[in-house]
């Protein structure tokens, strides 16, 4: 990989860290330290993901507008401020009004990288996303350990923690991706009335398949909300669900790279990685819902990791090779708003399921939004020209 991409990688690395120091602990916060019902706890997270959703959308227009390097140094200044804010004064109801700033900032820093990676490496497709994605997963496996150790130590190093990582993002940003030049953003504005029909054309696809990557992240969350309480009511221990989420991240850093070259052998298409991956969603979830003693949930999360190796670095993949000249970070804010749009629904969604009817009832329910994905991940590029190169008619490695 170029030293770009080395860079961007290190970088998504150290921010994910930082976040994932605190991500996890919340809901406890708020819950042990301030108490605060699960339900205003919720609404304050779903506050947070909602802030996150405009950043990222407003990071994708940023990107366009005046280039990854400027985006991200915003996005990081930004969480940073809140950050020291949150180090020092984190009782309530300041502590809501932080965590929201830093889902703004965090939300601008996402799209520009996603779209500044696939930007200086367009060779390399999907590996490009795929690293990216690797490197959130290896962030959130150490941030989570590491938060959990400190706060065992003492929760007010938390937010000291998180706010060390975001100094050291900063760094690496200030340092190492000013000299990164995006050719994309360089576009030209006097290309006339063609291009913004281009724009329709490709935002339609996108939309249709966001929108079935919105419905495998509002199952994918029932494993953090109504799973994981699920969990604890047949007695499985918090260190056996724990070590589930463990898992999950090794089989990402390790099966990663397996899995780039099976695609790479078997030459398919993103269209049927992504329809490959909704599939084995569906295994996973059966299995889940049968599941009554930790080896059902085990096996259900290797299989559901397996899946999300398939779906996940797709779908940014494909939004950029559908993403017009100098539409690259609004394409790549779609999807990562989409992502968390998903993130938001799922715990309400799930909730009341659970509440009005049974586990069984959710279960059969998220089958059935997971079929709906795959609907729109089968029809998504239809409306595009059929002399067009669809990016999911292409090999791309």
């Amino acid at each position: 990989m170029p030293r770009a991409i080395w860079l961007l990688v290190l970088g998504m690395a150290v921010n994910t860290i930082g976040s994932s120091f605190l991500w996890p602990l919340n809901t406890i916060y708020l819950h042990n330290h301030l108490g605060k019902s699960l339900s205003v706890s919720g609404i304050v997270l779903m506050i947070n993901s909602g802030a996150n959703v405009i950043g990222n959308l407003y990071g994708g227009h940023l990107f366009d507008k005046i280039g990854g390097y400027k985006s991200i140094i915003l996005g990081i200044g930004i969480s940073l401020i809140a950050l020291l804010g949150l180090t020092f004064w984190h009782g309530w109801p300041v502590y809501v009004i932080f965590l929201t700033i830093i889902g703004f900032g965090t939300g601008i820093i996402f799209p520009s990288m996603y779209a500044m990676a696939g930007s200086v490496w367009k060779e390399g497709g999907r590996k490009t996303f795929n690293a990216l994605y690797v490197a959130q997963n290896v962030g959130v496996a150490v941030g989570a350990a590491l938060g959990g150790i400190v706060a065992d130590y003492s929760f007010e190093y938390i937010f000291l923690a998180n706010t060390l990582m975001f100094i050291v993002f900063m760094l690496i940003a200030v340092f190492g991706y000013r000299g990164i030049t995006v050719e994309s953003i360089m576009h030209d504005h006097n290309q006339g009335s063609g291009q913004p029909l281009k724009n329709n054309g490709q935002l339609q696809p996108l939309l249709i398949l966001c929108l079935g990557y919105l419905l495998c992240w509002v199952a994918y969350n029932q494993w953090t909300t109504t799973i994981a309480s699920y969990t604890q009511e047949i007695h499985i221990s918090l260190s056996h669900y724990s070590l589930l989420w463990t898992i999950n991240g090794a089989l990402i850093v390790i099966g990663q790279p397996v899995l780039n070259g099976i695609l790479y052998n078997i030459r398919t298409s993103l269209k049927g990685q992504m329809l490959i991956g909704i599939v084995i969603f569906i295994v996973s979830f059966i299995i889940a819902g049968r599941a009554t003693a930790f080896s059902g949930f085990l096996v259900a999360m290797i299989i559901l990791t397996i899946g999300e190796m398939f779906v996940w670095p797709a779908v940014p993949t494909v939004a950029f090779s559908l993403a017009p000249k100098g539409r690259e970070g609004f394409y790549q804010g779609i999807v990562n708003s989409t992502g968390t749009g998903g993130r938001m629904i799922g715990p309400v969604l799930g909730g009341m399921m659970v509440d009005l009817y049974s586990m069984s009832v959710l279960f059969t329910v998220l089958i059935g939004l997971f079929l709906i994905a795959i609907i729109t991940t089968l029809t998504y590029d239809r409306i595009l020209k059929k002399e067009q190169v669809l990016p999911s008619c292409s090999h791309t490695d």
